[in-house]
């Protein structure tokens, strides 16, 4: 098979298919490489490198198309939501920059397109000079589809979409939905499943041929394997059972995938593992961080390090366990990497990283007494923990604002603390800033090192505790009602359950038995300390 052609403005169009992006207008022949992604930010300064194709948010009438085209440079393109508003000015617009502007169907999310294009960029990284691409998956689907004269799609294990053919509008309206969100829906995968179509396929080492419901079109699929593993299969939207010839070529391609598959996954795994290490050494800082990442190629000033980790995880299956953990961590990257080209992320045992440059600009105080940098970092991981959503529910802590690479360290330092309060309130899909959870983290540490040397509650505190586990009495939960209240009884009552004139019977008891003074604030404030450092 022939390399893959570099990524001109045409090739991706006719990788996505016109279902996904078509041309709205065009300055002439599509042939201007592309050499990123970009998200329009009408808050920040546009800078597009030659090449870039930017993803323009929020944008819709031919006015703001017009002035996005000039601001844009040598852009290889803008995209548009559908409809796409085309009027004179514009294409006058269009032939003036020699930037091209398409239309994303309305059915596709800016994140999805986003991933889609960066995925096609990114095919053929992992070759070495002189190699074939490693991951030139989308020209082999390309390939197989002109053989058996059907759209194509290579999934993993997972059935999360590898690569995919043109001619998927030829398919039904699953395959559609499958592209777009480069997973096949959990309710196609039931169905499968529950017609022993997938324990079928898993079984057999040929074609298998499958007669869907309703209007989906039939299917004939292979298992992609490496002795008995299963690497993944491939999927032919077809309206009858393959010819001879077609069944052997089918058969043949699985075997090709094979291969790629494996060496993907080989390079894959050390360009992780590699990352991995760099970033571990920048977060670290020392004598070697500045070399880390100038090998990494991120940032190094005006950044915030975020500490991202799974909340749910099955905890008899460590594999699969893992395999979540990767596949979150690569979700982030591409995440971050949208935001800013710098960025970057990686696993670090069971907690992803990631490293987000922020717009440069005089570090302003925001209300909580963190920086604007930072509150902007935190809804940008608000918005991931969105995205990603119940697939994989997650905590994420953002340290504060690093200036410098020397500064990194204690950026990371921060996000795992803040992460720590999130992990410690019991929460899952949160996101907190360092500066929002500083006194919740000390009161952590303080915790710790209580804990290591020992120590033990004393004073009123201690008598509460002892007299509550002896006799079976709830008059610490009396008291932190009561703190927590503000000394409000009748609220205080309301929220343990119990009458006003009981519940100030019970507040009688502990003062006597613990012979802690209510109206001196410094007892007040010593006793509220202990119930957090030492619980319950």
């Amino acid at each position: 098979m022939s390399s893959r052609p570099r990524a001109s403005l045409g090739r991706i169009l006719h990788d996505l298919g016109s279902t996904v992006l078509d041309v709205a207008a065009a300055p002439g022949e599509l042939d201007a490489e592309v050499t990123g992604v970009h998200i329009y930010d009408p808050l920040d300064e546009l800078l597009v490198p030659p090449g870039g194709i930017v993803l323009a948010v929020g944008i819709h009438r031919a006015e703001d198309i017009q002035s996005l085209l000039k601001s844009a440079g040598r852009a290889a393109g803008i995209v548009v939501k559908v409809p796409v508003d085309v009027d004179e000015r514009v294409r006058a617009a269009v032939a003036e920059t020699g930037v091209a502007v398409l239309g994303l169907t309305r059915a596709a999310s800016w994140a999805q397109i986003a991933a889609l294009l960066r995925s096609l960029l990114a095919e053929g990284d992992l070759a070495e000079p002189g190699e074939e691409p490693h991951g030139d998956l989308f020209a082999l689907a390309n390939a197989l589809c002109a053989l058996l004269d059907a759209p194509v799609t290579i999934e993993d294990r997972s059935s999360r979409v590898l690569a995919y053919s043109g001619r998927q509008d030829e398919a039904d309206a699953g395959r559609i939905e499958t592209v777009l969100g480069r997973q096949v829906p959990e309710r196609y995968q039931r169905m499968l499943d529950e017609r022993g179509l997938i324990k079928e396929l898993y079984q057999s080492r040929a074609p298998v041929y499958m007669e869907l419901p309703g209007d989906l079109t039939n299917r004939t699929a292979i298992a992609v394997r490496s002795g008995d593993e299963i690497l993944g299969s491939i999927w032919a939207a077809v309206h009858e059972p393959l010819t001879e010839q077609r069944h052997r070529a089918l058969a043949d391609a699985a075997k090709v995938v094979a291969l790629r598959l494996l060496r993907e996954r080989a390079g894959a795994d050390t360009q992780r593992r590699l990352r991995a290490d760099l970033l571990s050494t920048v977060l670290a800082g020392g004598s070697g961080a500045a070399e880390a990442a100038g090998r990494l190629g991120v940032a190094t000033q005006r950044l915030c390090v975020l500490a991202a980790q799974l909340t749910d995880l099955p905890e008899a299956d460590p594999a699969r366990g893992e395999s979540d953990r990767q596949r979150f961590c690569d979700a982030l990257a591409l995440h971050v990497a949208t935001i800013h080209p710098k960025a970057a992320a990686a696993l670090v045992g069971s907690v992803a990283y990631a490293m987000l440059p922020l717009t440069s600009g005089l570090p302003l105080t925001s209300g909580d007494g963190g920086t604007d940098e930072e509150a902007r970092a935190v809804r940008i991981a608000q918005d991931f923990l969105a995205r990603v959503g119940p697939r994989h529910p997650a905590n994420i802590g953002v340290g504060r604002l690093a200036d410098s690479l020397g500064q990194v360290a204690r950026s990371r330092a921060d996000a795992d603390r803040a992460l720590r309060v999130l992990r410690a309130r019991g929460t899952s899909g949160e996101a907190a800033g360092y500066t929002t959870v500083h006194f919740e983290s000390l009161l952590l540490q303080v915790a710790d090192v209580a804990s290591a040397e020992e120590q033990t509650p004393t004073g009123p505190y201690q008598r509460l505790l002892a007299h509550d586990r002896e006799h079976g009495s709830e008059l610490v939960t009396t008291l932190r009602a009561y703190l927590d209240a503000f000394g409000d009884v009748n609220l205080a009552s309301a929220r343990v359950h119990v009458h006003a004139n009981t519940f100030r019977y019970r507040l009688k008891r502990l003062v006597e038995i613990s012979g802690l003074d209510l109206a001196d604030s410094d007892a007040r404030l010593t006793v509220m300390l202990q119930m957090r450092i030492f619980g319950p």
